[in-house]
């Protein structure tokens, strides 16, 4: 009997090796780019998309842009006044968490400021996003390929074809402003063309000359806190 493509060993030993390898550099990378620019942000990334966030890293590839693996880069910093690899780098640290990242540039603050302040965009909502506004279809002939109508059915909507065109047999709510929005909801407002959901990059803090400044006051000052919390065990 043949032996089976699929059954493959893989060493444990090189799969850890490889990690722990490309870690190494990740940490390597983070604080060479301390040493190399001027300010760090802490960046928070709102509403995420793969196209519109590769338009981010080209505009700004003078610069550079860290996102995800927040625990390797926080150690890469230091999480401590003991560890940090420069002073007040290690309330940078502790502001990693979720859906933030990390900014090094040379840029001014306010020339970074103003433009991410003006780089938004509107983008279509996913499911579990919170509808902005109610969306409801009247009834009648929509506006679409008839090939569409057994999806929409599909997606819950009453419709029928009639004469080659989609009728909805009657009203219909795709979601309510403040709800989440369903898999199907999702579905239906981008058929629509209705976008709900705005991507945008929030700068949470910056790090210049030894010295950590918080920028947003929506964001939790995590490394505040975290430095309190540490005072008080000390």
């Amino acid at each position: 009997m043949p032996k089976s493509r699929r059954d493959k060993i893989v060493p444990l030993t090189v799969t850890k090796k490889k990690a722990y390898d490309t870690k190494k550099d990740l940490v390597a990378e983070v604080q060479e780019c301390c040493d190399k620019f001027a300010h760090i942000f802490v960046i928070e990334v709102h509403n995420d998309r793969n196209n519109l966030l590769k338009e981010i890293r080209e505009a700004w590839k003078h610069s550079r842009l860290f996102l995800g693996r927040n625990k390797v880069m926080a150690v890469s910093l230091g999480r401590t006044k003991e560890s940090e690899h420069k002073p007040e780098l290690h309330k940078v640290a502790n502001s990693l968490s979720g859906n933030r990242g990390l900014l090094f540039t040379n840029e001014k603050l306010t020339d970074v400021q103003e433009w991410f302040a003006g780089h938004k965009k509107f983008c279509f909502a996913r499911c579990g996003s919170i509808a902005t506004e109610t969306v409801v279809m009247e009834e009648g002939p929509l506006d679409m390929p008839h090939s569409m109508e057994p999806h929409l059915r599909q997606l819950g909507l009453p419709t029928r074809l009639k004469d080659g065109v989609i009728v909805l047999e009657k009203e219909h709510t795709v979601c309510s402003a403040g709800k989440a929005l369903t898999a199907q909801s999702a579905t239906i407002l981008k058929h629509l063309g209705k976008c709900m959901a705005e991507f945008h990059i929030e700068l949470i803090s910056h790090w210049t000359d030894n010295k950590w400044t918080l920028l947003s006051e929506s964001a939790t000052p995590m490394a505040q806190d975290e430095e309190n919390i540490a005072d008080n065990e000390n």
